[in-house]
């Protein structure tokens, strides 16, 4: 599967972004979705991730209700909406697919495809 990420950009603190990846090649409904985000000199980080079905989310705790993750596998596009955002949002965001997973995971080494990622600055 290939992932396009896009909707990264320039946003002052307290604002908001939605992030969209669009999917193609196997049936989308096929993955786990999740989104990580890198900055440099430091570890990829889980940010969320939602089931096949989009009847599960999960979020990492620096996101928990700020964030939402969303799917239309009708559209093959998962989503990011990031609501309050702050300074240490700032990062390369990245959506990634979990083909083999059976249940969700927040573990970067387990999924198996990756978008380009799209760099969002967060200004104060």
């Amino acid at each position: 599967v290939q992932l396009q990420a896009s909707g990264g950009g320039l946003v002052q603190a307290g604002g908001s972004l939605r992030l969209s990846c669009a999917a193609s090649g196997r049936t989308f409904s096929s993955y786990i979705m999740g989104w990580f985000r890198q900055v440099p000199g430091k570890e990829r980080e889980f940010v969320a991730a939602i089931s096949r079905s989009g009847g599960s989310t999960y979020y990492g705790n620096s996101v928990k209700g700020r964030f939402t993750i969303s799917r239309d596998n009708a559209k093959s596009t998962v989503y990011l909406q990031m609501n309050s955002l702050k300074p240490e949002d700032t990062a390369v965001y990245y959506c990634a697919a979990d083909w083999k997973g059976v249940v969700v995971t927040t573990t970067p080494i387990m999924y198996d495809y990756w978008g380009q990622g799209t760099l969002v600055t967060v200004s104060s």
